[in-house]
C-alpha cells in the first residue's frame, strides 16, 4: 500500500523556500528605502544601511537552498518508487 502525500503536507524545502522569500522582501524594500534618499535630494543613509540591501541576494540564496533540497528529495523519492 503506497500513501499518496496530501498536497498541502509541508516537503522538504518549503521552509527554506518561504524563509528566503522574506528575507529577499525584507533586502527588496531595504533597497528601496535606501535609495529614497538619491531621489529625493537627502542625505544619504551610512554605509550599513547599504549592507542590509544585501539581504536580497541572501535571500535569494535561501530560497535556491530550498529549491535543491526539495529536488533532491524528489529524486530520492522517485528512486524508492521505481526500486520497490
Amino acid at each position: 500500500m503506497t500513501v499518496t502525500p496530501h498536497p498541502d503536507d509541508a516537503r522538504p524545502g518549503d521552509g527554506l523556500i518561504k524563509t528566503g522569500g522574506i528575507v529577499f522582501i525584507a533586502g527588496a524594500l531595504a533597497t528601496l528605502a535606501t535609495m529614497a534618499p538619491l531621489f529625493l535630494g537627502t542625505d544619504p543613509f551610512p554605509s550599513y544601511a547599504w549592507a542590509v540591501c544585501m539581504l536580497m541576494g541572501v535571500g535569494f540564496a535561501i530560497s535556491a537552498a530550498g529549491v535543491l533540497r526539495s529536488a533532491a528529495a524528489q529524486r530520492k523519492a522517485a528512486r524508492a518508487s521505481q526500486a520497490a
